[in-house]
């Protein structure tokens, strides 16, 4: 439950934010034609670059999804909150390294 203060009212309101991320599906290729490390298209897909490792597939992945999140928010402020983003996680030593799910999330899915 997120709590979101509607500036007009001063009222807060209580939301269920997992209900509103969209279904994104991730899909890796390489995309040298394109230029591009990842690309994120409003139906919720994403494309990820298959040859990138680590710490640079952290930020894109970061950068894609935030601009299906945060569709409103410019190309300057997609890059800096996903390279803040990725540094906080990489900090806390969040790595790739397996694919499975052992506890499920704070709204009881995996």
């Amino acid at each position: 439950m997120v709590k979101i203060l509607n500036l007009e009212t001063k009222e807060y309101l209580k939301v269920k934010f997992y209900k509103m991320i969209p279904n994104i599906k991730i899909i890796y290729r390489k995309l040298g034609k394109e230029q591009a490390y990842g690309m994120a298209s409003s139906d919720g897909i994403i494309e990820i670059d298959s040859r990138l490792k680590s710490k640079k597939h952290l930020e894109v992945l970061i950068h894609e999804v935030m601009h299906i999140l945060q569709p409103e928010d410019s190309e300057e402020q997609i890059v800096e909150k996903s390279i803040a983003l990725t540094k906080i996680l990489w900090k806390e030593n969040y790595r790739r390294i397996d694919q499975s799910d052992h506890e499920p999330l704070q709204d009881g899915t995996k």
